[in-house]
């Protein structure tokens, strides 16, 4: 017996199966009567408005077409389900009996997300707990790609932590703790969340990627995730996790030697780490990102990094992208680029100074992507950025907002980087009018040096 589908949902199965059709029917044998024919000969019998094959389908036509949907070959059911949010794909499986053989396929549970929200704080969907359970037992060993996606509550943090827990039989390949507004995950027990976070590390074997930013993970349960996972571990990001000692994160770098991308904080990052990264036995890195943050003026003293240890890991990695986001306050550069320093992509979240941004002119020459959210406004930066520009060749993408740079500047600027500069984004505000130039002018000498038609960013006025 057919069961009603909400019409949306149907919708979205019939147009994304409409483009599998045509590419397995030349797959089908002759002697089977494939899905486009059995359409083709039901529209001939009823005339059909020439818009197309989507609009066709009224309520009038609607049981016939759905008796031809039920008899899809599996793998284009397959491939529409896995598009479907989990609710949806939940009530697809009781249309016919086919299309709930293809909700029980082990393929379709290999990557999931499961989504944990307080309906009092959160206007997200929250995945249904009776289908939590079922997903653990029918489909646990199932799982690969596995992320849990909850709200700020401390409740949804609990609640993945039980679900963690219960993983015990799966063979996890990638696994990501996504908090969308903090604390959640931080406010949960130290001791619930370890625990069932080394459930995962211990019954998996073969985890290659982990995402446990904002999290309560310390030392003791790297240890456990290396001793486990030192031969598949390939990405690790883990900002914002204050238990996790310099020690921790030197311990996964000398075990885990397949080890291409890595994202920390900066009161973590070690000359002893980088060597550990540069060693002849450890793979290339393709991806460092550091997160520079402070939370109170003058609340941590930063450490400076060794020129020596930065060229050993540029020597063993030449192509390595070195990316670090800034949220400190203007006294606590100090520490920073006052010596060749090899970052590729710099974003300053919080106000930088114009002696900050001179040294990145000179001690930055592997700069590509540079973002400045805002300066002092005291000075300028017409210096600044022409000594970056000059310096720094390989940039090509370059943002600037609650700052000041005279037009002349910015034109040279420009003029200095050329066709290069495949990126810029820069609010009006931004740019002061000279002498030379003004707001009128700019955008046709600018536009001239990139090659391409270029305006600033205009904040919008609703």
């Amino acid at each position: 017996m057919i069961h009603p589908v909400t019409w949306m949902n149907l919708n979205t199965i019939m147009l994304s199966a409409h483009s599998q059709i045509k590419k397995s029917t030349t797959l089908m044998k002759r002697n089977n009567l494939s899905v486009v024919n059995k359409i083709v000969q039901y529209s001939s019998a009823v005339k059909q408005p020439k818009v197309g094959f989507y609009s066709s389908l009224n309520h009038t036509h609607l049981p016939a077409v759905l008796l031809d949907w039920g008899s899809l070959p599996h793998y284009v059911v397959l491939r529409i389900f896995q598009y479907l949010p989990l609710i949806d794909r939940a009530r697809a499986s009781s249309v016919c009996r086919k299309w709930n053989e293809v909700f029980h396929i082990p393929d379709l549970w290999r990557k999931f997300e499961f989504e944990l929200n307080q309906s009092v704080t959160s206007y997200f969907k929250s995945t249904h707990p009776d289908l939590i359970q079922q997903i653990i037992k029918k489909h646990a060993t199932h799982l690969q790609y596995v992320s849990f996606k909850v709200d700020s509550s401390t409740e949804s943090a609990e609640a993945a932590c039980n679900i963690l827990s219960q993983l015990v039989n799966c063979s996890i390949q990638t696994l990501g703790l996504i908090s969308t507004a903090k604390p959640s995950f931080m406010n949960v027990s130290k001791s619930h969340f370890v625990s069932a976070l080394t459930v995962v590390f211990v019954n998996s074997k073969s985890l290659s990627s982990i995402k446990i930013e904002d999290t309560p993970v310390d030392d003791p349960s790297l240890k456990i995730l290396v001793a486990n996972n030192s031969d598949t571990l390939r990405l690790l990001k883990m900002s914002s996790c204050p238990h996790v000692s310099s020690d921790g994160i030197l311990c996964v770098a000398d075990r885990c030697q397949g080890l291409r991308e890595l994202a920390l904080n900066y009161y973590i990052l070690s000359d002893e780490l980088l060597l550990a990264l540069s060693s002849e036995t450890h793979v290339n890195l393709e991806h460092l990102r550091i997160d520079v943050v402070s939370e109170n003026p003058g609340q941590i003293e930063f450490h400076s990094i060794k020129k020596q240890s930065w060229d050993a890991l540029i020597k063993h990695s030449p192509g390595v992208n070195v990316v670090m986001y800034f949220f400190l306050y203007e006294e606590e550069f100090e520490a920073f680029f006052k010596e060749e320093t090899p970052v590729t992509h710099l974003y300053f979240g919080r106000s930088v100074s114009t002696a900050v941004l001179g040294r990145i002119g000179l001690n930055c020459p592997r700069l590509i992507e540079l973002v400045v959210c805002a300066n002092n406004g005291l000075q300028t930066l017409d210096t600044q950025l022409i000594c970056i520009a000059e310096h720094c060749k390989n940039l090509t993408a370059l943002g600037l907002s609650e700052c000041e740079v005279s037009c002349s500047a910015f034109i040279e600027f420009v003029r200095l980087c050329g066709k290069r500069l495949t990126q810029l984004s820069v609010m009006e505000e931004v740019l002061i009018p000279d002498d030379e130039y003004n707001l009128d002018k700019i955008h046709t000498e600018v536009s001239k040096y990139l090659g391409r038609i270029w305006f600033p960013d205009v904040l919008p006025v609703w």
